[in-house]
């Protein structure tokens, strides 16, 4: 069996950290000025990093925001998990999840502009992050809905998740406000899973 030698466990730890910086940099960067106040350059310097370092890491900013978008709806994914919400029902459970994920948009509409806005480009690069966010958002979307029909359960969480999206992409469009997100989704949700089924 190979063992991993202390100083690569050291290299890689190291190099963990430093991406950790870059998209901690790149979190507070979108939080304060949006999509557009993410400079490659100023996320260097906020990280502490050479330039070099973030495009071995990250290809271009779509991908960096990308990959920052992964891990702030992971650590959504955990809240929820650890503050598990409380309903009478599969609608109203599913209600309150959507909504306290469109509640943690609300209290940083810029970063969740640039989140949104990154997610949504057709950079290559930036599948592979597309594929978490949506397998994470499929997971928080399927757990109120346990019992029913898997292929039924997979649809709904399928058209939810394409109401979400198409939500978000209003509402840093203009098109719409963010309220209307959470709007939208408990609406959708309301028509899918009458009240009682499961």
């Amino acid at each position: 069996m190979a063992v991993e030698s202390a100083p690569e466990t050291a290299l890689a730890r190291s190099q963990a950290a430093r991406r950790e910086r870059v998209v901690g940099a790149a979190l507070s960067l979108a939080a304060e000025g949006g999509y557009d106040a993410v400079q490659m350059r100023d996320v260097a310097v906020r990280a502490s990093v050479a330039l070099g370092t973030i495009y071995r890491y990250f290809t271009s900013k779509d991908h960096l925001l990308a990959a920052a978008c992964v891990g702030w709806v992971g650590e959504l994914e955990q809240r929820l998990a650890r503050r598990p919400v409380r309903a009478d029902d599969a609608v109203e459970q599913l209600v309150a999840v959507t909504r306290a994920a469109t509640a943690a948009l609300e209290r940083e509409p810029r970063l969740g502009e640039a989140l949104v806005t990154a997610i949504s480009t057709p950079d290559p690069a930036v599948s592979g992050c597309q594929r978490q966010v949506s397998d994470i958002l499929g997971r928080l979307l399927s757990a109120p809905l346990t019992g029913m029909d898997e292929e039924r359960r997979a649809g709904i969480v399928r058209v939810l998740a394409h109401v979400w999206f198409s939500s978000l992409v209003g509402w840093v469009s203009g098109w719409s406000g963010i309220d209307q997100v959470g709007d939208e989704l408990e609406q959708a949700a309301r028509l899918l899973v009458p009240r009682g089924d499961s």
